[in-house]
């Protein structure tokens, strides 16, 4: 398969190691140095496009992969405001597009664990819930893409809940998510539920970036040749 890696930083180059490892080709490596390689004749050389760029670059990457025919993958977070327009274009040119917050397979089973758990605890008034995530002091977006999703799912459980927080309110019908940057955290995530006899907690660690690029080249892997909008509970049919 061949590979348009649209963002090399850390992540990029370690998607890059994994793909060479599984057999794949690197086409185009995509940085901010190299952006005359988004032109549609160039892109259109790949089979799949693999985005990790930042919220301000990200909606326009996927346009130009949809503009090349080229099915894309995309794990940037922060620009989600656009998301609706991404999956309409998608539609309108039959194209393919995946995206995840977390690429992780780990992490994409914690988001089944965390919808159930929140729908056992939507009747136990007893409990109140709030988050924490940590990451490395270069995480650009706070609270991570991973957070809000397992925010939303909470959010769409529990009774009483219609928003989330970044920082600590009294304010019952907000989720608070509190959020730390710390080196070199890769990137930990806890839901805890605390009433006065007990707490209920899950935690997600990751050891590396390993989960989080092995994840996308998987998505990758799957998505060549179809047409839609996916998400990795499709890819991990879960």
């Amino acid at each position: 398969m061949k590979i348009a890696l649209i963002g090399y930083g850390k992540m990029g180059k370690a998607i890059e190691a994994i793909a060479i490892s599984r057999g794949h080709e690197i086409v185009h490596r995509i940085d901010i140095n190299s952006s005359h390689l988004l032109e549609k004749d160039q892109l259109s050389q790949a089979d799949v496009a693999i985005e990790f760029t930042t919220p301000e670059t990200a909606y326009s990457n996927i346009l130009k992969c949809f503009e090349a025919g080229v099915p894309v993958i995309c794990g940037t977070t922060g620009w989600l405001e656009k998301l609706p327009e991404v999956k309409a274009t998608c539609l309108e040119k039959h194209q393919a597009f995946l995206y995840a917050s977390n690429f992780s397979i780990g992490v994409n089973i914690f988001f089944a664990l965390n919808k159930k758990l929140a729908e056992l605890m939507a009747g136990q008034t007893s409990y109140t819930v709030q988050m924490e995530e940590i990451h490395h002091t270069q995480k650009k977006d706070a609270p991570s893409g991973t957070a809000i999703t397992l925010a939303e799912q909470i959010i769409a459980q529990l009774p009483g809940k219609n928003g989330w927080v970044n920082e600590a309110s009294h304010d019952p019908s907000q989720l608070y998510i509190h959020s730390k940057r710390i080196d070199p955290a890769a990137g930990t995530h806890i839901i805890d539920y605390h009433s006065a006899i007990d707490d209920i907690t899950i935690t997600h660690t990751a050891h590396s970036r390993e989960g989080f690029a092995a994840g996308a080249v998987t998505a990758a892997e799957w998505l060549k040749g179809k047409k839609g909008i996916f998400t990795m509970s499709d890819v991990l049919s879960l």
